[in-house]
């Protein structure tokens, strides 16, 4: 019978959430996946506060059960997250398409043409999601009046 290999994680806790070698790109695609969870159940919220109205229940007037500051944060909180999820879906619909894969060469892995194309237009949708966190902040917050 053959041998079974074992594997002791010694990073405990840290190399699940520091995830070792991985890269940006990994990251990236942790995140998209959580937003996209994220965005899905915000809209079940949704389409569920939406629905008591037909009871006669108005959730969100003012003064009322949605016009709490913690709300106010999970409004941002959908908002960051949309706007990650949405930015990051443009640069994948563009590496599918191929517009950021690079001149191709043997495939060696790492596979330096991709990264040298994909990782840049990861740091510049990264950035975009930042300057559009940050103006959407500032009008969550009050500061955008």
């Amino acid at each position: 019978m053959a041998e079974i290999k074992r594997y002791d994680n010694r990073l405990g806790v840290w190399g699940w959430l520091g995830g070792g070698r991985w890269g940006i790109e990994r990251y990236a695609y942790i995140l998209h996946r959580l937003t996209g969870l994220a965005i899905l159940l915000y809209f079940l919220m949704h389409v569920v506060v939406t629905s008591l109205r037909a009871t006669g229940q108005y959730l969100w007037v003012e003064g009322g059960f949605f016009h709490q500051p913690i709300f106010k944060f999970g409004e941002f909180l959908v908002f960051a997250a949309f706007a990650y999820h949405a930015l990051n879906g443009i640069r994948l619909v563009l590496v599918e398409l191929g517009f950021a894969v690079g001149k191709p060469i043997e495939p060696i892995y790492p596979y330096k043409t991709s990264l040298n194309v994909q990782r840049p237009l990861l740091i510049i949708m990264m950035i975009l999601a930042a300057i559009l966190l940050a103006a959407g902040g500032s009008e969550f917050l009050g500061l955008g009046k």
